[in-house]
Parts: structure tokens; C-alpha cells; sequence
């Protein structure tokens, strides 16, 4: 049983007189029933200690207790202006203008159901996540729940996505500035960008969780006074604007004009839009009261994503003809805003954007650093990358993960240029994979715990219907994307990075098993 693996306490306080490793296992391994930490791992770290404890028949384990040894340095602020729009990059402000080509009007059918997927794997996390707060989230429950491979692997796949992120958006953001002050090269904004942001990570959680409060404070300003113009304009009380109305729903070859075939398309355009919504698990576990902000931050994605995107395209598709060019060209809002008679729509739109790219980019340093100390802690990644400073940072973590986004780089640039595209490709599906394997973990622990007579708190809705559904929406769309041609890259690539990390996983659970045994005979 999985749920046995974790009987053991991580961090105990190394022997004072080394007695030899027969002596120690007996003391402290098979004594104390603890597990061997790990085919990667050779010390423990010295932060303090974590407890992974399963709850005993009838007794739920608390929402305020957290498996984590970092600083609990996050505010509700923080978190709650987090969960609000922490993730949110250009997607919105200027990707959504391809969606919306592709599929039209009926583009808000494909952001419905992208969010309504969101809205479902959240809750499903949130389950989990309330009663059993862990740095390592889905990673975490995954190994309890499945298997130690699963774990492994989902969690090496979620590092990966977020690794090959901060070179994606400290690139965008340095072409931005680029076109601002022309005498500096690209590659040095990139650089500056990234070291500054790797700076404030090292240093304290606070500082990310500053840096995410006021990043995600002006995100939210500039939706909220885009949606408030933007309705001024369709009620024709805005006086500067050249558009009104929403006749573009439907005047244009209809609300569908590319048929299903396009919505469906759009869909897995939409959804990667969503991925980080599930950060504010990873970053409440680093708050004082854990289960009590993710509470909070689950049963505020109904409304968050109906304001943010649902209304925003709905502003755009009804002010903006869906074929119109300058949409794919230049952005939805920028296009809106110049439509509504804004004056400088273009540096408005492109400080927004600059924004958002950054607060992604300290995202992802933040989400890969805290996944690769939760590996190293549960001795799947490097011994280092669990190691913090006083402050409780996971410095190494924080390094590794920045050097390897370098490493990526270097290699757009020595490597053949197919080499890059092949691992960004290889990211393509990981946020469908996450989400299937949050479902399966959320289903079986819930059986475990049902069975074990626990009272949970915290419950996912219709439950298993939903989460069966989800699960067959998310293998349908994994299906249809290996059959489009726009995504079998995607696919292919996914699945054999994915395969690769599989073996891993297969290869260190086999050595804990052979320790395991190891430390029987020796008993």
C-alpha cells in the first residue's frame, strides 16, 4: 500500500557517534519504521523537521498542518492576490486575438469549457490539498495515492514546464524593453531580468510574495478597467468610442463561423491559459493557515475566471469583428482599446504586458524551485536541492532550477535549431497530464479515506461522477490532439519525455525497494 510508504519521519537528527551502517539502520530505519531516503539522497536537511503522517481511522488530519519545513513566510494577502491573478500572463492581453481568429465568437464556448476543467481539477486538488497542505501538491498526493512513479514523474514534468518557462517569459519581457531602448540587447534584458528575479527568490518567500501581490494588484486594475470601458462602450456611454454594441456576435458568419470542429481546436488553445492556476496550493503551503487559504482561493476560480476571461472576450469579440486581422496581429486588447479611442492603447497594453510576462517568469522561478526541493526532500532529486538557508529558502533549489533555464537557452543557440523546438514541444501536454493525474490521486484517496472512516472537510462535488467525467474529457482531449496535426508534435514529444521519467521513477522505486529489503534481512 502506498499510504504505508509513509510511515517515516524525514530530517531526524543525524546520530551523534557513528556506529556503522547496520547499527543505524536498525536504530533508526527499521526501529522507527522509517522510510530510506531516496536513491538521490545522502544526508538529511537541516531545517527542521517534516512530518509525513497518515491519519488514523477516524481522526482527519488537520488543515492547518503542514508536511513543510519552509518558512511560512506568505501573507493572506499574498496568497489571496495570488490565487486572484498571479498567474496570469500575455495570453490573455494579447494570445487570446489567435483563439478568437481560429474560432470566432463561439471562442467563449471553448474559454467556458477550458475553465470549467479548471474549476473541477481545483476542487479535486483542493480536497487533497486542505486536508494534507504540502509544498509538493499534486507530486505529493500522487506518490501517496498511485505510486512512488507517479510522483516521481509528474513532479519531474511539472519542473520541466516551469524550467522551460522563465527563458520563454524573461524573452518576451526583454523584447518589450528592447523596443523601448534599442541600445541594449535582447539577450542582456533577458539576463538582467532573470538574475534580478532569481535575486528575490533566494532572499526570502516574502519577497516573491511581494513582488506577486503588486505584479498580480496591476493585472487585476487593468482587467477590471478594461471590462468597465469596455462595457461603457457596448451601453454607448463612452464617447470617444468608434464601436458599439455587440452585432459582431453574430453579424460576421455567425456566432460559429468555422463550425465545432474550430471551437474544439480552441479548446486546447484555451486551457494552457489556465495552467498555474493550481500554484496557490504549492504557495499556500508556505502561509500560516494553509488549509483555510485554499479554501479561500478554490471557491474563487468560479468568479475569477468569469471576470477575467469570460467577460473580457466577451468584450472583444463584441466590439471587434472576429476576422479582423490586427486581432492575431497585435493583440485583442490592444485592438479593443484603439477601437474604443484610448489614447496610447499600444504602451498602455505593452506595460500590462510587461507585467504579466514578468510576474509569470517570478512564478515560475518560484513553482520550480519549491517542486525540486519537494523532490529532494522525499529523496528524488539531488540531496542539495533540499537544503535552505535561515530564512527557509531552498536556495539551491532556486539555482538548479535557474541554471537549467540557462542550460535551455544555451541551447537554442549550439544546438540545431530543431533540438529547442523539440523541448519546448515536450512541455506541449504536461498541463493535461497534471490535471489526469490530480483526478486519478483525488479518486483513489478519497476511496482510501472513506475507508479509513476520516471526515473530509473539504469535499469535490458529485463525487465520482465529476471526477470520472474529467477524466474522460481529459484522455478524449489528449486523443484528439494526437490526430491534429497542430498538436501531434506535442503529443509525441510529451509522451516520450514522459516515458523517459517513467523509467526513472520505476528504476528509483526498485532501489527503495531493494534498501527496504536490505534493511529487513539486517533487521
Amino acid at each position: 500500500m502506498v499510504l504505508n510508504d509513509l510511515r517515516w519521519l524525514l530530517n531526524r537528527p543525524a546520530a551523534r557517534v557513528n556506529r556503522g551502517p547496520v547499527t543505524f539502520w536498525r536504530k533508526y530505519c527499521v526501529k522507527n519504521k522509517e522510510r530510506p531516503v531516496g536513491f538521490f539522497s545522502r544526508e538529511r536537511s537541516r531545517a527542521g523537521p517534516t512530518v509525513f503522517a497518515i491519519p488514523r481511522k477516524g481522526v482527519s488530519m488537520s488543515s492547518t498542518q503542514s508536511s513543510n519545513d519552509l518558512e511560512q513566510g506568505l501573507k493572506p494577502r499574498h496568497v489571496t492576490m495570488l490565487s486572484i491573478a498571479g498567474v496570469i500572463g500575455a495570453g490573455l492581453f494579447v494570445g487570446s486575438g489567435h483563439a478568437i481568429a481560429a474560432a470566432g465568437p463561439a471562442v467563449l464556448l471553448a474559454y467556458a469549457a477550458a475553465g470549467t476543467l479548471v474549476v473541477l481539477v481545483m476542487r479535486m486538488l483542493a480536497e487533497m490539498a486542505v486536508a494534507s497542505p504540502d509544498t509538493g501538491s499534486f507530486s505529493t498526493y500522487a506518490d501517496r495515492a498511485i505510486g512512488h512513479w507517479a510522483g516521481f514523474t509528474i513532479g519531474w514534468l511539472y519542473w520541466w514546464f516551469w524550467v522551460l518557462v522563465i527563458p520563454l517569459e524573461a524573452n518576451a519581457a526583454a523584447t518589450i524593453l528592447h523596443a523601448w531602448f534599442p541600445d541594449v540587447a535582447i539577450w542582456a534584458f533577458t539576463l538582467i531580468i532573470t538574475l534580478l528575479l532569481t535575486a528575490t527568490n533566494l532572499f526570502s518567500v516574502k519577497n516573491y510574495g511581494e513582488f506577486e501581490f503588486w505584479f498580480a494588484l496591476i493585472k487585476v486594475v487593468a482587467i477590471v478597467g478594461f471590462v468597465v470601458l469596455g462595457l461603457a462602450a457596448i451601453f454607448g456611454f463612452l464617447p470617444t468610442s468608434q464601436v458599439s454594441g455587440v452585432s459582431h456576435l453574430f453579424d460576421t458568419q455567425g456566432f460559429m463561423p468555422n463550425g465545432m470542429g474550430a471551437v474544439l481546436a480552441a479548446i486546447l488553445t484555451t486551457m494552457f491559459s489556465f495552467m498555474g492556476t493550481e500554484i496557490v496550493t504549492i504557495a499556500a503551503a508556505e502561509s500560516k493557515n494553509p488549509g483555510q487559504q485554499i479554501t479561500k482561493a478554490t471557491n474563487s476560480v468560479i468568479w475569477r475566471i468569469g471576470l477575467f476571461y469570460l467577460l473580457s472576450i466577451f468584450i472583444v469579440v463584441s466590439l471587434v469583428p472576429w476576422n479582423d486581422p490586427t486581432l492575431a496581429a497585435v493583440g485583442s486588447y490592444q485592438t479593443v482599446l484603439e477601437r474604443m479611442g484610448i489614447p496610447n492603447a499600444k504602451l498602455i497594453v505593452d506595460l500590462v504586458v510587461l507585467v504579466a510576462v514578468t510576474s509569470c517568469l517570478n512564478s515560475a522561478l518560484y513553482t520550480a524551485s519549491r517542486m525540486l526541493f519537494s523532490l529532494g526532500r522525499r529523496g528524488d532529486a539531488p540531496a542539495v536541492a533540499k537544503r535552505t538557508n535561515k530564512s527557509g529558502t531552498p536556495y539551491w533549489a532556486v539555482l538548479l532550477s535557474t541554471g537549467a533555464a540557462f542550460l535551455a537557452v544555451f541551447a537554442n543557440y549550439v544546438a540545431p535549431a530543431a533540438v529547442f523546438e523539440f523541448l519546448l514541444a515536450s512541455s506541449g501536454a504536461i498541463a493535461l497530464l497534471v490535471y489526469l493525474v490530480i483526478a486519478v490521486s483525488q479518486l483513489r484517496m478519497r476511496q482510501k479515506r472513506t475507508a479509513a472512516g476520516e471526515k473530509i472537510v473539504f469535499k469535490m462535488w458529485l463525487f465520482p461522477g465529476l471526477t470520472y467525467a474529467v477524466m474522460v474529457f481529459i484522455v478524449g482531449t489528449l486523443t484528439i490532439m494526437l490526430f491534429q496535426e497542430a498538436h501531434r508534435v506535442e503529443i509525441i514529444a510529451t509522451g516520450v519525455l514522459s516515458l523517459l521519467v517513467v523509467a526513472a521513477g520505476l528504476f528509483v522505486s526498485s532501489r527503495r525497494k531493494a534498501q527496504r529489503a536490505g534493511a529487513a534481512v539486517l533487521s
